[in-house]
């Protein structure tokens, strides 16, 4: 049988983009077969204290040597003193879900710091996965082999077409957690530009994990006048967020950067409507007839959008057959796993 550490920042049962990945990939390995076993770590990853960098030590030293260590970015990344050490015994496979050095909620020289970490991190990885392709791009300035990267992209779970709202309004709902880099503070300018008020959205993801943006955007919703039509709802569990889906009209994520797009790939299996940013897998997933794209960053344009999908059932009913479409075509957990366990095994035949 197959064996594999997988060791995650935090819980892998939180409900960030980057650990329903881990955990689905872990559940998906097991099923072809592998023994994973998971190491959570404690303490502010990527930014850890020195007490945490300790335990973090004692966690992969007491890994047997010549074991497959799959080791989440997030951690990875600011751990390069480690991760060179146990490299010589253990064989480390850096999971990437974006770059530390491509993360926009960092500022410039934190971001540069990362970049010297994240290079000697990545440099003792015998492979890297990466989970979109754009994050391939990310990658270029630390001159990888590309032999030694591989791209997995992440599943979606089916399920059942949302039933919509039912009125009165548009009911638009936000599935991200509350951070500078999902663009929260975007849709909510150009939510206040559009002329039909008609609407109401609910914002669904973590209120804890940056507090200072989750100041800003509230206090932005007052400033502009559209708090009566915001909810923030916070991080929800799997049955109470299926229901959000079920009950939205439209799907929408101002989102500043993504290697993929989760959250767009799981409005789609619900067949919703969406209006999403150009970037990471959202054009592939959503550009064809299923939702109305724009430039991160770029409120007019999202305010015509919003405008547009809000004021016009047509133009929601075309976009919600082009998303069922879509929904037919969407890669499942089961063969993200079986690319997955083809990765490592590859690994093993390059050993």
């Amino acid at each position: 049988m197959p064996a594999a550490v997988l060791v995650v920042p935090g819980s892998i049962d939180s409900r960030t983009g980057g650990s329903i990945y881990d955990r689905c990939m872990a559940d998906g390995l097991r099923r072809r077969g592998w023994d994973i076993t998971s190491v959570e770590l404690d303490g502010d990853f990527p930014q850890p204290a020195a007490a945490a960098v300790n335990k973090a030590a004692e966690a992969l030293a007491a890994i047997p040597g010549g074991m497959l260590v799959i080791v989440d970015g997030l951690a990875l990344g600011a751990l390069p003193d480690l991760i060179e050490h146990e490299a010589a015994r253990l064989r480390i496979v850096a999971l990437i879900h974006l770059p530390l050095t491509a993360d926009v909620t960092f500022d410039p020289e934190t971001r540069a710091r990362f970049a010297a970490a994240e290079r000697r991190a990545l440099a003792a990885s015998a492979l890297v996965v990466v989970t979109g392709t754009t994050t391939l791009g990310l990658l270029e300035p630390y001159a990888l082999p590309r032999s030694r990267v591989v791209v997995v992209e992440p599943g979606t779970d089916p399920a059942p077409l949302a039933r919509g709202s039912g009125g009165p309004g548009v009911h638009l709902l936000c599935v991200a957690t509350v951070n500078s880099g999902k663009g929260h503070e975007v849709l909510f300018q150009a939510l206040a530009a559009v002329e039909n008020r008609d609407w109401h959205l609910r914002c669904a993801g973590s209120l804890t994990r940056d507090h200072a943006a989750v100041n800003r955007v509230r206090d932005l919703a007052s400033q502009l006048e559209i708090g009566d039509r915001v909810t923030f709802s916070g991080e929800l569990g799997a049955t109470a967020l299926a229901c959000c889906y079920d009950e939205a009209d439209v799907f929408v994520l101002a989102t500043r950067r993504e290697t993929y797009g989760m959250a767009v790939a799981e409005a789609l299996a619900r067949g919703l409507p969406v209006v999403s940013t150009t970037t990471g897998a959202i054009p592939d997933l959503a550009g064809h007839g299923a939702g109305l794209l724009v430039a991160p960053g770029d409120v007019g344009a999202l305010a015509t959008a919003l405008s547009r999908v809000i004021s016009d059932a047509g133009l929601r009913a075309r976009l919600a057959a082009g998303a069922r479409q879509v929904r037919d075509r969407l890669q499942g957990w089961d063969l993200a796993a079986a690319r997955m366990d083809s990765a490592l095994h590859g690994l093993d035949a390059h050993d």
